[in-house]
């Protein structure tokens, strides 16, 4: 683990650097990728970071664990309030009851505010999806996946936790049940209908049940147009 979290940290500086910038700015969210992203930022730029934490009708315990984080690491940060814009701006769009619709527009004003700030500072955005995640496409297209950076690209879950807890990340972070915050009791393996411990094992191994593995491959299948830039036509 001290060797990865070495080579992630010069990795930071290195594309950070490479683009001209010289800092990082990332959500702080509450939660264990967030955490983890935010201490290798702080590693990496000193006090050329910046997180935000971007309460959107958000479960408040959250915003106390991201305070938690910022304040035991040292952690530059800011605390700016989407309840407004979001009720705004969903007040003139049609009604609906789909709550994925709804919490993608919590994502994306959040993208919004990460690169408003980046370019106040000339910082870079550094994202906080893992390898699972990016895997079978658990993310926000243009939402918390518009980003620069993403160190935990290569993680699954499992080494998330692992170099978490090398980070001494705390352990009310590490044990809480993994939520994007989109909606009340919304859970990420409640909304992908698999565990990490499945995900991770299929991606690293290949071994799953039968549906989970399809399971699996079609959440792959479908969310391919995610990973990819915008899909060209071959002629």
């Amino acid at each position: 683990m001290e060797i990865l979290c070495s080579a992630l940290v010069d990795w930071l500086r290195e594309k950070v650097y490479e683009a001209g910038a010289k800092g990082a700015v990332f959500g702080l969210s509450g939660g264990i990728d967030s955490a983890v992203v935010g201490v290798l930022c702080k590693k990496a730029f000193k006090e050329n970071c910046l997180g935000l934490i971007m309460p959107c009708h958000s479960n408040p315990k959250d915003e106390e664990d991201a305070l938690m984080v910022a304040e035991k690491f040292g952690i530059p940060y800011k605390k700016i309030i989407l309840n407004k814009v979001f009720d705004e701006f969903t007040a003139i769009l049609d009604k609906t009851a789909d709550k994925r619709a709804l919490a993608n527009i919590k994502s994306r004003l959040r993208m919004i505010t990460l690169y408003y700030y980046a370019a106040l500072n000339n910082f870079l955005v550094v994202g906080t999806g893992n390898r699972s995640e990016l895997t079978v496409g658990y993310f926000t297209k243009y939402g918390d996946g518009g980003v620069d950076l993403l160190p935990l690209g290569n993680l699954v879950k499992r080494q998330v936790r692992k170099l978490a807890r090398f980070l001494e990340i705390p352990q009310k972070i590490i044990d809480k049940p993994p939520t994007a915050g989109l909606w009340e009791g919304q859970t990420d393996e409640g909304e992908m209908g698999i565990t990490y411990e499945q995900l991770d094992e299929y991606i690293l191994t290949g071994k799953a049940s039968r549906e989970i593995e399809e399971k699996i491959k079609t959440m792959i299948l479908s969310s391919e147009h995610k990973r990819n830039l915008p899909l060209k036509p071959p002629f």
